[in-house]
């Protein structure tokens, strides 16, 4: 551990609260908005706790997922549009909040809370079995297939983890416009996936056995 990655580490986390606080408050006009901070509690807690265990235990790992910048062209455009469906997504939230949309009635919110929470747990078991984990579609030195644990059950454990986590998002902030807006995620993360499998093929011996032993790539017996 080193107190620049220390630093950078605080920065990002501080600059991540304030964009998103941004961009759900704003549009809200009010920081009466009750689901925005129940979903800036859930978020940003596991994050900081999962930041301090990653500092401790494994710090270039959280280097890695600080300092990474997709260099693949179509990658690129994948990240871009994951972005924008966020900026969209909250947007339409807070807005809906503003003007009473339609709201999700508070079971909904509930449900969606404690799956993201199972996602976020997942996500985390993903990190601990694979330590070549990173933000971009890369091969690292002496980088090895995993396929056990989630591996050996779909071949991308990390993407499902996210699908889930994004999916809850809406609902936790009871906005089901930004709920159909968040339906792109699965066709963005499945256009991610074709490229990175290609990649991977190419570049990382025994990823072709790999995909014979695991069938499905996101979802358990559906893809």
């Amino acid at each position: 551990m080193t107190v620049k990655l220390l630093i950078q580490a605080i920065i990002k986390f501080i600059i991540g609260i304030v964009f998103v606080a941004l961009l759900i408050f704003l549009p809200a006009g009010s920081f009466s908005y009750v689901n925005g901070w129940i979903f800036m509690g859930i978020l940003f807690i596991p994050i900081f706790i999962a930041g301090i265990v990653m500092m401790i235990k494994n710090p270039l790992l959280l280097e890695k997922r600080l300092n990474a910048k997709e260099k693949q062209k179509e990658q690129s455009v994948v990240v871009k549009l994951s972005g924008l469906m966020f900026l969209v997504g909250f947007i339409l939230a807070g807005l809906g909040y503003r003007f009473d949309w339609y709201i999700l009635p508070k079971p909904v919110v509930i449900i969606a809370s404690v799956l993201f929470l199972v996602a976020y747990i997942l996500y985390a078991q993903v990190m601990r079995e694979n330590t070549y984990l990173s933000r971009t579609i890369e091969v690292q030195e002496n980088q090895k297939v995993i396929d056990t644990g989630l591996y050996g059950i779909v071949r991308h454990p990390m993407y499902s983890a996210t699908l889930l986590l994004f999916l809850s998002i809406p609902l936790i902030l009871g906005s089901l416009y930004s709920f159909i807006v968040f339906l792109a995620y699965p066709f963005i993360i499945a256009s991610r996936i074709k490229n990175e499998e290609e990649f991977l093929e190419k570049e990382l011996t025994g990823y072709k056995e790999y995909k014979q032993k695991v069938k499905y790539r996101l979802i358990p017996f559906i893809w």
